[in-house]
């Protein structure tokens, strides 16, 4: 019996990352899958910069569409390229991402046991002299390490690397494109997702790596947006399950502080000190867009 070898539709996003996204590109001609079993789409999220030099550079090695779409933030660009996508599962990155060499095949042999599942893999930081870079990275580990203890029973995933059935995906309605700075509608979706019973399936061996440099600025600027999506994606959470708001016990927040110290990483302690400012930059956004949501 032959290897299962469903047809993927790759949707990558795009916003002012000229240089990221033909890197992300270049990545895929790496993909040890039949060229005939993919498409990529790109879809262009009003950057205001043509794209198409650097897409017709790559429509020798696979199938790619350039599709362009007014500035409306990540959530509704996925949407627009799953809308047109061919595939049966729609397999999710970024931009600034690089897809390991075998991140169909994994997929596809997730899929073949479990294809009515969503499948998040994992995430490998590519900057690892970058502390601010490091220390968001951190964050997203220590988020997947709570969320999805149970790899076959997830809650989590980012949608840099994340694989769904198509059908599924449209049934129910997508991501949430209310979410335009790409803070929460990921969490969204995947509290969506199991709330309508489908099921979610951590893949450490689906891998694709990820270069997102972030000065202190950005990083301040990065999760305090996370913290006005936080804000606006637990209000739906309790809306949908009919309770009030809630949120992570206290341990959650200290056992965060502490996790950089079970890392084998270097400048221990400025990383704890970054995730210290980053919980600070959460609290003011979601305090913020409390505010604002109640004028």
């Amino acid at each position: 019996m032959g290897q299962y070898q469903p047809f993927f539709s790759i949707v990558i996003p795009t916003y002012h990352r000229p240089q990221q996204l033909a890197a992300c590109l270049q990545a895929l001609t790496r993909l040890d899958y039949p060229r005939d079993r993919f498409e990529v789409i790109v879809v262009d999220d009003g950057g205001g910069t043509s794209l198409d030099d650097i897409v017709v550079q790559f429509r020798e090695s696979f199938y790619v569409t350039l599709l362009r779409h007014p500035h409306a933030g990540p959530a509704s660009a996925r949407n627009v390229g799953a809308a047109t996508a061919k595939g049966d599962f729609l397999a999710f990155t970024a931009d600034d991402c690089t897809p390991a060499a075998e991140w169909l095949n994994t997929l596809a042999a997730r899929f073949a046991t479990r294809p009515d599942c969503a499948i998040g893999g994992n995430i490998i930081n590519a900057l690892l002299g970058h502390s601010c870079s490091t220390a968001s990275h951190l964050l997203m580990m220590y988020l997947y390490t709570f969320y999805n203890v149970l790899p076959d029973a997830a809650r989590f995933f980012t949608p840099n690397n994340l694989a769904v059935p198509t059908d599924r995906f449209r049934a129910i309605g997508g991501f949430d494109v209310s979410f335009v700075t790409a803070t929460g509608e990921d969490r969204e979706f995947c509290d969506r997702w199991t709330h309508t019973g489908h099921h979610m399936v951590y893949a450490p061996e689906v891998v694709v790596a990820h270069t997102h440099p972030l000065t202190f600025h950005g990083f301040c600027r990065q999760h305090f947006n996370y913290g006005r999506g936080t804000y606006r994606y637990r209000m739906m959470q309790a809306q949908r399950a009919n309770r009030r708001m809630s949120l992570e016990p206290v341990l959650f927040y200290f056992n965060l502080l502490r996790y950089p110290l079970s890392m084998c990483q270097e400048k221990k302690n400025r990383l704890v000190m970054l995730l210290g400012i980053s919980q600070v930059a959460n609290a003011l956004g979601f305090s913020w867009e409390s505010v604002v949501r109640h004028k």
